[in-house]
């Protein structure tokens, strides 16, 4: 059997995520609620949105679903 030299890409069965990952970076979350970054992180020293830090790790992770929590409790109808 002769090897070709090709590297195939592997991809995983049954498993898919249309919406992409749950966590997001600083910049990543900013972009889904159209702030700056730095935007962002004033929300988060605010305390309006949680963030997500990994034991030993100083990187920030925001959940998507509070970014979902966010948008919901902040609706509101002009008049």
């Amino acid at each position: 059997m002769r090897r070709s030299g090709i590297i195939e890409k592997k991809v995983a069965q049954g498993i898919s995520n249309p919406q992409g990952p749950r966590l997001l970076t600083l910049k990543a979350a900013a972009e889904f609620l159209g702030l700056t970054v730095w935007g962002m992180r004033e929300a988060v020293w605010r305390g309006d949105i949680p963030v997500v830090r990994f034991p030993g790790g100083r990187k920030q992770f925001i959940d998507r679903m509070d970014l979902e929590h966010f948008i919901q409790s902040n609706k509101t109808i002009v008049r």
